[in-house]
């Protein structure tokens, strides 16, 4: 089932601010102005700058993806999900591998913060990862199980959606309910370079096999123009939403 989407592709692209401090990270995000809704504060700049970044994109009204990749005991997860919640945080991230006691714990956090808008994300297999890495864990070929697994844990656990790879979007097809949010990091235009990401896709690419949200980083925050680079992105976005409207059934 195809997941339904905004028909506004500025709701579905997340920019990765992975400036090194606050200071650059606004100065960005005022760049981009009204070609961005979403930004993600990952570890590198949350460890940098700490929870007054987050707190000042909100206040410009930007909504933003802590990613944090949280894998601890339950009682920690739990506590960091408070914070996050209070700071106005919409997407959080927890590593999947985490467990089940740990989503279960960080869901009920939520829950009990009265932020039913604060979505949780499960991270499936990072996209730097070839799936060589681990033989004695798993292989290339045993990748797409592993995120299927992972998710499936998500499902139960009671989070929202997944972070995964747009290679392993497919994988998840009728293993996951109607609005699972799957964020698709790894996104590239074409031509672009990989860089220290093992597993890409390009926009169209991605949201053809099932994405939600797409994590652009470098190939708009190292732009030249990072607010063209953002809009020509949106642009591809939109075309392949409206491909796919023309493709779909009675149309």
């Amino acid at each position: 089932m195809t997941e339904q989407r905004s028909g506004d592709p500025r709701e579905q692209l997340i920019v990765a601010l992975d400036a090194s401090d606050a200071t650059a990270a606004l100065a960005l995000a005022d760049r981009l102005g009204d070609a961005v809704l979403w930004f993600k504060v990952g570890l590198a700049l949350f460890t940098a700058a700490g929870p007054p970044v987050v707190t000042a994109l909100v206040k410009r009204g930007k909504r933003v993806f802590l990613d944090l990749k949280v894998h601890d005991i339950p009682n920690t997860a739990a506590g960091a999900v408070r914070s996050a919640a209070i700071l106005g945080v919409d997407f959080f991230t927890l590593h999947a591998e985490g467990g089940p006691a740990m989503l279960q714990a960080a869901r009920r956090a939520r829950d009990e913060s009265g932020r039913t808008d604060l979505r949780l994300l499960a991270v499936t297999v990072l996209t730097s990862l070839h799936g060589d890495e681990y033989p004695g864990v798993y292989r290339d070929a045993d990748v797409p199980a592993r995120v299927r697994a992972l998710a499936g844990g998500a499902v139960e656990a009671g989070v929202d959606g997944v972070v995964a790879s747009a290679r392993d979007l497919a994988a998840l097809r009728g293993n996951v309910p109607s609005g699972f949010l799957r964020v698709t990091p790894g996104i590239r235009p074409a031509g672009s370079p990989a860089q220290d990401q093992a597993r890409v896709a390009t926009p169209e690419a991605a949201l053809r096999a099932g994405a939600t949200h797409l994590v652009v980083g470098r190939a708009i925050t190292a732009a030249q123009d990072p607010a063209a680079a953002a809009r020509e992105i949106l642009e591809e976005m939109a075309r392949a939403g409206d491909e796919e409207a023309r493709s779909a059934p009675g149309l």
